[in-house]
């Protein structure tokens, strides 16, 4: 098995649409209920701002913005009054698959984790240190799940 990196798509075939993630030694699976118009072809690229985000046991918000930048690929997701409006980053690591057809983006973890995880700051994404600190926290929490 790879080591997990927070930053890439553990699945890239995942954000294409209806796929489900699997071993990363095998071909993802095609899910058949996600083909149809709603769902794009792979490779085509796709704004999941707007889209609602489910942790394992619960929605935790909507994602407010999305970057496909080569070494953080991440997603800010607004919890609304959830956790007081706190906005909190998911590197695009976590993300189970997206289901273009009802806009939801499944996570791997669960709220709590979310809830746990450090806040996302605007002014420091850009410093490694703080991108560090909150991809560590992610690696963590993968290890413990």
């Amino acid at each position: 098995m790879q080591p997990f990196n927070p930053w890439a798509w553990r699945d890239p075939a995942a954000l294409a649409g209806g796929y489900d993630r699997v071993d990363p030694t095998e071909e993802p699976q095609r899910r058949p209920e996600h083909d149809g118009p709603d769902a794009p072809g792979p490779g085509t690229p796709v704004d999941l701002v707007g889209y609602r985000v489910e942790a394992t046991d619960g929605r935790i918000g909507s994602i407010d913005e999305a970057s496909e930048d080569a070494d953080a690929r991440y997603l800010v997701v607004d919890t609304g009054p959830w956790i007081f409006g706190r906005r909190v980053l998911l590197p695009v690591g976590t993300v189970e698959r997206v289901d273009h057809g009802a806009r939801v983006v499944h996570v791997d973890r669960t709220r709590d984790q979310v809830k746990q995880s450090p806040a996302f700051d605007p002014d420091d994404f850009g410093d490694p240190e703080y991108r560090q600190q909150v991809g560590s926290y992610y690696e963590e929490s993968y290890r413990r799940s």
